[in-house]
């Protein structure tokens, strides 16, 4: 990892829901322990102290301060009929200039969308107003049905709990499964939801228990060096495979071998964080059965080859 603090800066302004500004004031403040490492510079920026929801907030820089950030985070805006300030906007559109990452948090995406920076990108914002921001800037491919999506340097997310996904994603980028495991761990939310799942799930975080899959999921968790099937899952479930589909769908907003390659490819990157193991070692620990196969699908699915990832996160 770098000897450099990550700087993060979030953007503060009349309006804005205190929900998605505080997670990520809790997601980017506190160091995890034993972090190996640097951890990021977090500030809050704003003109003035602000009322967000019921709280006051006192930034400690000002807007010009987006500009020598490394992440520019932009929270949702309560109302999204009003034009975003223009303050805000400009100091957004600047940030991104100097190379800053730029992300928003539900609907803090029409303030990407004001700044021209989604223009011929592919955004989301929370479902309910998904219509307004592909009505109000036509060129923006607004997809109603992800909870975030990632451009490199412009990442949007839909509402609520899919801020806390990307910002969780964030921290994956930064510092390695590992690392953001932990954090999700400290917070008790699910360590990772991919970004293409769907926005409605009928229940988007399973509870331990309460659910049909509630003892599925852990015991396929702890069985993902050995083959699996649709089969083998249906019969530990006691019930049909396109029950089980149903299921699956229902509670992960996936299907079940879309979910078993995700929890595949996330030991995987664990492992190549954490150990010395081979290639081949790993491939056969995560359930992939020889490295080749491991390569084709982490490649597909994290954009670069294992060897270049453990690389990037055990320098």
């Amino acid at each position: 990892m770098s000897s450099f603090r990550h700087s993060v800066a979030i953007a503060a302004t009349e309006g804005m829901l205190h929900l998605e500004l505080a997670l990520a004031c809790e997601v980017f403040g506190p160091a995890p322990a034993a972090l190996p490492g640097p951890w990021y510079d977090l500030g809050v920026c704003g003109t003035h102290p602000v009322r967000v929801g019921r709280f006051l907030v006192e930034p400690d820089h000002g807007f010009d301060r987006l500009a020598d950030a490394d992440t520019v985070i932009v929270p949702a805006l309560a109302d999204v009929d009003e034009d975003p300030p223009a303050d805000l906007v400009e100091a957004v559109r600047a940030a991104h200039e100097a190379g800053a990452r730029v992300v928003s948090l539900c609907t803090g995406a029409f303030v990407l969308a004001a700044a021209g920076l989604l223009d011929g990108l592919r955004a989301t914002t929370h479902w309910a107003h998904t219509g307004e921001l592909a009505a109000r800037y036509p060129r923006v491919e607004v997809d109603p049905d992800v909870l975030y999506v990632d451009n490199g340097s412009v990442l949007t997310s839909a509402g609520k709990a899919a801020a806390m996904d990307l910002c969780l994603h964030l921290v994956r980028l930064d510092h390695g499964s590992a690392v953001a495991n932990v954090v999700a761990r400290r917070l008790v939310v699910p360590p990772h939801r991919e970004g293409g799942q769907a926005q409605f799930v009928t229940t988007p975080v399973p509870a331990r228990d309460g659910h049909p899959l509630a003892e599925l999921l852990p015991w396929a968790m702890g069985r993902l060096d050995r083959p699996l099937t649709v089969e083998d899952l249906a019969r530990r479930a006691n019930m049909s495979s396109r029950h089980l589909a149903r299921h699956f769908r229902s509670v992960t907003g996936t299907t079940p071998l879309r979910w078993l390659l995700a929890q595949r490819i996330r030991r995987a990157q664990e492992l190549l964080e954490t150990t010395d193991e081979s290639v081949d070692a790993i491939a056969s620990a995560a359930g992939m059965g020889t490295a080749t196969t491991l390569r084709r699908h982490f490649q597909r699915t994290i954009g670069v080859p294992p060897d270049t990832y453990r690389r990037t996160f055990r320098t």
